[in-house]
Formats: structure tokens, sequence, C-alpha cells
């Protein structure tokens, strides 16, 4: 039976997903790289680590799975979003890739939105933030402008790697919407933009559908694995695009929330464009001529460790949360905000912090577990509203992926807070098992993704709302939602000090 590989190219690691025809797992691989912090807020990584670690999937692969290179047929991939890598007229990388949590961009940022901010917005769909691939760009430019004169193409790290792989290079449309270089409606690169930026249009590669075939694996690569047939190679999508088609995130009433962490509320948008003014993402699918918006919490899961390492660091995450479902909806009228490291959305804002309003003497350590939980969930419902308001939106069923799907108590609160039925995937393998149905579809396996989804993407039960703690909880959001406005200012105030 024939195999597909995903190679989802992370933030710390690569992960080869080997999968069959029927969406069984024969193999998974991974190998890890270094992140490289040259100065604060600076995150770099060096693209050849990619390149070995891609080597080192291959040879775990072709050691574990007897038949790997026999009957290995497509590649795809998913890749993380936004980061800069730039090469020269000979294709040589001239510089650490610039990564897409690195901040040192607020000062191009603040520009393009005061230079080109309106006009950014209808071309993208976006505004500018640090983590986009422009304001890297840009950044370039102004403290690197030898470098900049050596600059011929520009690429991002599943693109770079597919370079590696094939020898052409491509950027399927999901990622290149995370450039603020795509214009999102007319997939194409926008000519005001990079007309207005100084960036040459003949630097971008060309563009692509994520199930589109770029190439064949060189020969070289595949020998050296006793690869003897032709293995085709497909642009694959962005790590978001890829993690909701792994969830099966194919229509308009299905939504995802994603608890790692930094947390994301994402949902399928069709042909019809929703007009979110930048309060959401709104990025190209890896389904052809289809939409994703998004949110992102910016401390979800990070909020819980943090709360954990500094009041409960002796105890495990099980004991820590043990009874919080004997606490009522509210935790005793104690409010967390996860904002401990700003916040994405609905709020644009690096300055404002976190906080518990309400304390008082009768709050235990579980009362505080408890509202970390609901506070970090009624942040992401921040973004479901955003959803359902502006675009009319109804979710049926919402699939929780990451922390939020381990814990029965949480999933209950989600299934509350959300007011829906929330449902978990019985094999959560991530953005790797998107790329692998992006390959099992390029090659002709399935009529489409959704007829892949069918095989590969399977759910066990999550939690169903329970309409008594659905009101409370309704309510509890209200008050929720006037924490950020009452603290913003003292945020400020204490930034001002520091």
């Amino acid at each position: 039976m024939a195999y597909v590989l995903g190679l989802d190219l992370g933030t710390s690691a690569l992960k080869g997903l080997l999968m069959d025809e029927i969406g069984t797992i024969v193999g998974s691989a991974t190998a890890d790289y270094p992140l490289i912090h040259p100065a604060s807020g600076y995150s770099e990584q060096d693209p050849n680590e990619w390149l070995k670690a891609c080597e080192s999937v291959f040879e775990q692969l072709s050691a574990t799975v007897l038949d790997f290179g026999q009957q290995l047929a497509g590649i795809s991939f998913s890749g993380q979003m936004h980061s800069l890598v730039v090469l020269d007229e000979d294709n040589r990388v001239l510089r650490n890739a610039i990564l897409w949590n690195d901040v040192r961009t607020t000062t191009q940022c603040e520009r393009i939105m005061a230079d080109f901010g309106d006009e950014l917005l209808a071309i993208t769909k976006n505004i500018a933030l640090e983590g986009f691939t422009l304001p890297k760009i840009l950044w370039i430019q102004e403290n690197e402008p030898e470098l900049w004169a050596q600059v011929r193409h520009i690429l991002l790290p599943k693109d770079y790697l597919g370079y590696w792989l094939t020898g052409t290079m491509h950027m399927d449309y999901s990622d290149a919407a995370g450039t603020l270089l795509l214009d999102v409606a007319k997939k194409e690169w926008s000519q005001a933009i990079t007309e207005q930026f100084n960036i040459p249009t003949d630097y971008l590669p060309t563009l692509i559908d994520s199930s589109g075939q770029t190439g064949t694996l060189n020969r070289p690569l595949a020998e050296k694995y006793g690869i003897q047939q032709e293995v085709k190679i497909f642009a694959g999508g962005a790590d978001n695009a890829c993690a909701a088609i792994g969830a099966g995130i194919l229509t308009v009433d299905i939504g995802m929330v994603s608890i790692g962490t930094s947390g994301v509320f994402l949902s399928y948008e069709d042909q019809q464009l929703p007009t979110y003014q930048g309060k959401l993402h709104l990025f190209n699918h890896g389904i052809k001529d289809c939409y994703y918006s998004m949110g992102v919490t910016l401390a979800a899961g990070h909020s819980l460790s943090w709360f954990k390492d500094t009041f409960a660091k002796d105890q495990s995450f099980e004991t820590l949360l043990a009874g919080v479902d004997t606490i009522e909806p509210g935790a005793g009228g104690l409010l967390f905000t996860p904002y401990i490291v700003g916040e994405r959305t609905p709020h644009v804002d690096s300055q404002i912090r976190g906080s518990f309003i309400g304390i008082d003497t009768s709050h235990t350590l579980t009362h505080f577990a408890k509202s970390v939980l609901e506070g970090i969930t009624f942040s992401l419902k921040d973004s479901q509203q955003l959803m359902e308001t502006i675009a009319g939106k109804t979710f049926g069923k919402i699939v929780s992926v990451g922390g939020g799907a381990k814990n029965s108590d949480w999933l209950q609160m989600q299934a509350d807070i959300f007011n829906s039925e929330i449902v978990c995937l019985e094999a959560e393998e991530g953005p790797g098992l998107g790329a692998a149905m992006l390959a099992a579809t390029g090659l002709g396996w399935f009529e489409d993704l959704q007829a892949c989804s069918e095989t590969f993407v399977n759910y066990r039960p999550g939690a169903t709302p329970n309409p008594q703690n659905v009101e409370k909880y309704q309510k509890i959001y209200l008050v929720y939602q006037k924490v950020y406005s009452a603290t913003k200012v003292i945020s400020e105030a204490f930034g001002d000090e520091s």
C-alpha cells in the first residue's frame, strides 16, 4: 500500500507523519533544532538546521518502516507562518531566518500602518503586526542594507525545505496570506504593496494551491534512502491551515479551539469574505478558493503553566485541577484575564497585563485554578463572538485540540462557555496530518479534502453544554468583558514606570 509523508516544520522541531491510503499512521519521526536569540526580542533559526532535520526524519522512517523506500508516493508540508528566509542570486541563504515570534519590528509596523494601513487592510484583510513577514523585510532593508542588496529570493520556511527537495520555488496561498504581500481576494502578489515598500515582485515565488504539485523528490536524496520510484511533492500549507484541515474544519458550522502555549479560535470561511476589519486574522485556506478566520490569545496554556509554576510548582497539572468541577461557574466571584504577555484578539495591546479580580478570603487554590481556566476560555470566546456578530456564524460543533482537550472538566467548561457541542480528535496529530491529507489529495487518492477527511479524521465525544451553566457563564462573560477597559489605564501607567 502506498504512503504519503506530511512534514510539519514547526518552531522547535520537524515532525514527519507517514500514512497509508486508508488513513492509518504507518510511522512517525521527529528531529529537533535550536532557536537563536541574538538580542532581547529577537528569535531566529538557521535554515540549514531544517534540512538536517529532514534528513534525520528520512533516516528514522527508512530504519523503522521496512517498505518506506518502496511505497513512499507523495510528500507535503505544514510550516510555521510568517518567518522570513532570504536567498541570493545563487539560491544561498543570506542570514538566519527571522521567526514569527520575533518582535523587533514594532517601528516598522507603526510605519506601515501610518503610511499605508487602510490600503494594506483592504488588500490583505489584516493589519501589520510584528509576527508578519512584511515588517521583517522592512527591518532588513533599514538595518542590513548591504545584505538586502544581495537578496533575490524571499521564501517561508516550508517553502525553503520544498526548494531543497525539488529545486523549484513555490508558495501556497495560505502561507502567502501571512506575509502581508498577497492580495487575498485576487490570489496574487500585490503590486501596490510591493511598489509601496520597494520589494521587487520577482523576488517572490510562484503561487500555487496547497495540493498543487511543485515537483518531484530530487534523485540524489531519493537514492540515498533507497527510493527508486518518482515521489511527487506538493506545496502544503500554513500550520494553522493544516491544523484546520487535520481537524476536519471544512464547513462553516464547525469551529476549532486550539490551546497550546498560545490559543487559537479558528473558523472556516467559504468564498464569501466577511469584513472583519482587522479584528480577526483572515487568510486563504489550504482548500482551493476558500478562507479561514482566526483569533489569537497570546497566553492560553502559558497562563496555566505560569500559574502552576508560580503557585503550585510541586503539583502535577492533574493534582492542581482536581476539584475544579466542584466549584460553581465563576469561581466564587473570581475572574482572571490571561493578558500576562499582552493580548492579540480582540485587543491588539502589548501593554495590557493580566489580573485576578474579586479576590476574597474564601478563595482557595482550586478557585484560582478554575478562574484561570475560565479566563483563558473567555478570551477565546472573544474571537467566537466576533465571528458570530460580524459574520453571523453559528457553531453547531467545535473541535477542541491541544492541552484544553486533555482535561474533561475543562472540556465541559468550553462546552458551557462556547455554548456548543465539543468534540476531540481520536488521534491528534496536528498540522502534520493536514499536510499528509494535502499530499493524499494531490495524488488523486481522494476527489477533494472533504472526501479525504472522511477517511483520515475521526472524532471522539468531548462535552455537551449544560443549559444552567450556559446561562451563568453568559452573565459572567459580560462582566469579564469589562475588565480590559477597567485595567488598561492601570497597565499603561505601570508600563510607563518600568
